[in-house]
């Protein structure tokens, strides 16, 4: 096994998430969408915030503004912009006056590092671009202010003209930039290249940082390469959020560097905070975080084979590199037709069930098997497999018996509007009730909820989040068969049920009525 790198004395975690993550396609963020993920960014530990370019647009002008405000414990807000422009004076600049305006302790400037960008977008001489190097870093400095310079294009110019590349990096050190971030801006590196080109940078001896884009896949791969190449200072943003197809997940790289090589990166203790911190910045930003997403995300510590659920009854970690709950994660057991009896043992087991006995794993396994032939799935809808599991286990004791229930859609006027009757028995009373809805299976929500109420009121609060559909056998068109799939919240928690059948109206009512009955049973009860 190799030798795991030294972590140097001085060490940055650099997020760029409300700047470089904004430009992400559909990512919007607002003025207090931002300055509610720079809390939670604060809350985990991370030690550099880029809020924006103040002056270039007025909404990162109003973020630097009511910043200043923010009660930051941990981090320091960075605020970003570029060298000044050629032919000017950084004092004269006001873009670069800005961000002087800006407030911020740490600024980090972008500055062309390619040649035949300084030439073809500055359009500029190279001397002159180094200039405007020396010139802006000296000026923000005589402000008072710590310096961080982003070479933009690094590596693709260090392969055009490694020479000019290394002189920028050079020329950023001599003027006085505490780092000098060598910049992946196409996302084109691969890790096997990285260390060299870091090497031959770190001879101009300037501390260095590494900003990597994913354009590759290999974002973190080559932020990891960097880092063990000798930068100090790596740059990323939460959940990979960047233009194209991203820049490197700082949800990953920093329990990387936490946990394969032994650093600490965060404030003690605040590692565990990883994942609820990478799920409130998607929240914020409305960009529903990926399952598959590592360390963090909801499949990632998530087992659907009978074999790995078999190993992980005598130790959980034989499939797992880490213990989840490091990263504030935990291990899901997934129940579905590729269970075996140890998955539905282990799953029982953390819904509080004791399935020690091998005849009854058995059974409720072959049930789970047959009824995922029928098109169920649980492995998404646990609330199901747990209402299964307690029929199954005879414990089930459904809080209402439903008599009959109908719906139908009629288009009058020019609108289609659903009706929907319900009759059921709760708590010994009959109730029949008719529900309005904005199509059928909303009308047999209003309707099944109002006959409820008078025995569990609190079944009002019971929140609807999503609905889905699937159509399971494609070639038979209107008339496959289709699952559904209701989410429903409550005070805080939230809980999934899944229906079958050929009729659409009738998996959904499956589903709904499991959704109440589960609630039900399991926060009124």
């Amino acid at each position: 096994m190799p030798l795991l790198p030294q972590r140097p004395a001085e060490f940055h975690v650099f997020d760029t998430s409300l700047r470089d993550g904004a430009q992400q396609e559909g990512l919007r963020l607002s003025v207090a969408d931002k300055l509610k993920i720079a809390g939670y960014l604060d809350e985990l530990g991370v030690g550099y915030i880029e809020g924006g370019w103040p002056g270039a647009n007025p909404s990162d002008t109003e973020f630097f503004r009511l910043a200043r405000d923010l009660e930051l414990g941990t981090s320091t807000l960075v605020a970003f912009g570029a060298t000044r422009k050629a032919g000017a004076k950084a004092a004269d600049d006001p873009l670069t006056r800005a961000l002087v305006e800006a407030g911020t302790d740490v600024v980090c400037i972008v500055a062309k590092s390619h040649d035949e960008h300084v030439a073809r977008a500055l359009r500029c001489s190279l001397e002159e671009n180094l200039e405007m190097i020396t010139d802006t870093v000296q000026y923000l400095i005589s402000e008072g202010r710590r310096v961080f310079v982003d070479c933009e294009h690094f590596f693709d110019g260090y392969r055009a003209n490694p020479e000019y590349a290394l002189k920028v990096v050079a020329t950023a050190h001599e003027a006085g930039a505490e780092v000098v971030v060598l910049c992946d801006t196409n996302g084109g590196m691969l890790p096997s290249w990285m260390g060299e080109v870091v090497e031959a940078a770190a001879a101009t001896g300037a501390k260095l940082g590494i900003h990597c884009h994913n354009d590759t896949g290999c974002a973190v791969a080559n932020t990891m390469a960097a880092v063990e190449a000798g930068v100090m200072h790596v740059q990323g943003t939460f959940n990979g959020y960047g233009e194209r197809t991203g820049n490197a997940d700082l949800s990953a790289v920093i329990p990387n560097l936490e946990l394969k090589y032994g650093w600490s990166v965060l404030p003690e203790g605040r590692l565990p905070e990883l994942s609820r911190v990478a799920h409130a910045i998607a929240q914020v930003a409305n960009q529903p975080l990926i399952g598959r997403q590592p360390y963090v995300g909801a499949s990632s510590f998530a087992h659907k084979a009978g074999l790995h659920a078999s190993a992980i009854k005598v130790d959980a970690n034989l499939y797992q590199h880490i213990d989840p709950e490091l990263v504030g994660n935990s291990m899901r057991m997934l129940i579905s037709d590729m269970a075996g009896r140890a998955n539905i043992q282990i799953k029982g087991s953390q819904l509080g069930f004791d399935l020690d006995d091998r005849e009854l794993a058995a059974r409720v396994t072959a049930v789970v098997k047959d009824r995922e032939a029928q098109g169920y799935s649980y492995e998404s809808a646990d609330a199901s497999f747990e209402m299964l599991l307690r029929d199954e286990l005879g414990l089930l004791r459904l809080p209402f018996e439903v008599q009959s229930w109908r719906v139908f859609t009629e288009e009058r006027d020019g609108l289609n509007t659903s009706e929907a009757t319900v009759k059921l028995t709760a708590k010994g009373r009959r109730q029949m009730v008719v529900g309005e809805g904005n199509g059928p299976v909303n009308a047999l929500d209003a309707a099944l909820r109002a006959a409820l109420i008078p025995a569990f009121p609190e079944v009002a609060d019971f929140d609807l989040r999503d609905y889905r559909v699937r159509i399971l056998d494609e070639g038979h068109g209107t008339d496959a068969t289709v699952r559904t799939l209701i989410d429903t919240a409550y005070e805080g928690n939230s809980w999934t049920t899944v229906g079958v059948g050929t009729n659409v109206v009738e998996a959904s009512w499956e589903a709904l009525s499991d959704a109440l009955a589960y609630g039900i049973i399991t926060h009124l009860a």
